[in-house]
C-alpha cells in the first residue's frame, strides 16, 4: 500500500467538500473572493475589512493594458491558433522576476529596513537613508518605487486607504512611506506603485512573500483571458503583435452608479 502524503488544504468525500476546513456551499454566497484568497493561502477567514482590501487587491491589478509581458505573450500564443489555456499559460509564465516580481521584493526590502531601525535603535529614517545609500552602492535597486507610465500610481492610495480601514498600516506600510519621503527630500521624486503597495500591504496582513506573486497571477488572470479572447475574436491569425501600436477602442471613462 503507497504511504500518504499530507494536505492541509481541501478534504474531498462523497458529497463533500471543505476548504480548511469550512463547507464549501457554506462559503459560497457568503463569503467574498478576497475573503476565499485569504482562506486557501492563509488557513483562516478574514474580517470584512481584510477580505475588502484583498479584494482591492485583486482588482489593482487585473489589467494593465496590452504592452505588459504577459498580455504580450498571451496575445502572441493566441495569434498563433493556441487554445484558451495554453495563451493564458503563456502569459502567466511571463510573471517572474521583472514582472509582478516587485511585489515580493518590496516587501523584502521594506522589512529589511524596518529591521535594520530596530536592531541599530534609530529612526525609521534614519534606518532609510543609511540602508538606501548601501544598497545604491552596491548596486542594487529598490522595488516597488516609481512607474514607467504614472507619476503617481492611482491605485496606491486606494490600497494605504483601505489598509487603515482594515487596520492593516503596519510596519511594511510606514516603512514604504518613510522611503518615499527620503526619495523625496533628495530631489528623486519616486512614488511607491501598486506593486509596492500590494508588497507592503501583504506583508503587513501576514503573508509570506514566496505568495506574494501568485497574489499578481491570481489577480492578472481574468485580464490575460480577455486579451487572448479580443486577440482571437478581433484578429487576424499570425500578426505581428508589436507593443506600443494599439489603440484604445472601448468605452469612454465612466463612474459607478451612486
Amino acid at each position: 500500500m503507497n504511504e500518504q502524503w499530507p494536505t492541509a488544504i481541501t478534504e474531498i468525500e462523497p458529497d463533500s467538500v471543505r476548504v480548511r476546513g469550512y463547507d464549501i456551499a457554506e462559503l459560497m454566497g457568503r463569503v467574498s473572493f478576497g475573503q476565499a484568497v485569504y482562506l486557501i493561502l492563509r488557513g483562516e477567514l478574514p474580517d470584512e475589512p481584510t477580505g475588502k482590501l484583498m479584494e482591492a487587491i485583486i482588482v489593482s491589478s487585473i489589467d494593465h493594458g496590452a504592452t505588459p509581458p504577459s498580455a504580450m505573450a498571451a496575445r502572441t500564443l493566441a495569434s498563433t491558433g493556441a487554445s484558451l489555456s495554453a495563451a493564458v499559460g503563456a502569459g502567466l509564465m511571463s510573471i517572474n522576476d521583472h514582472h509582478g516580481g516587485a511585489i515580493t521584493k518590496c516587501a523584502v526590502q521594506l522589512g529589511q529596513i524596518s529591521d535594520r531601525a530596530s536592531a541599530d535603535h534609530s529612526s525609521l529614517e534614519e534606518a532609510t537613508k543609511s540602508q538606501l545609500a548601501d544598497w545604491k552602492s552596491a548596486g542594487v535597486r529598490m522595488s516597488g518605487f516609481g512607474h514607467r507610465i504614472h507619476k503617481n500610481d492611482p491605485r496606491t492610495a486606494r490600497l494605504f486607504e483601505l489598509a487603515r480601514e482594515a487596520g492593516a498600516f503596519g510596519d511594511h506600510c510606514q516603512t514604504a512611506a518613510a522611503v518615499e519621503a527620503v526619495f523625496a527630500a533628495s530631489g528623486k521624486s519616486l512614488p511607491i506603485n501598486v506593486d509596492g503597495a500590494i508588497g507592503a500591504v501583504l506583508a503587513d496582513l501576514g503573508f509570506e512573500p514566496a505568495v506574494m506573486n501568485g497574489m499578481f497571477m491570481i489577480a492578472r488572470t481574468p485580464g490575460l483571458v480577455a486579451h487572448v479572447r479580443e486577440e482571437q475574436v478581433r484578429m487576424k491569425p499570425m500578426r505581428k503583435v508589436m507593443p506600443g501600436q494599439h489603440k484604445y477602442d472601448g468605452p469612454e471613462a465612466r463612474r459607478l452608479p451612486s
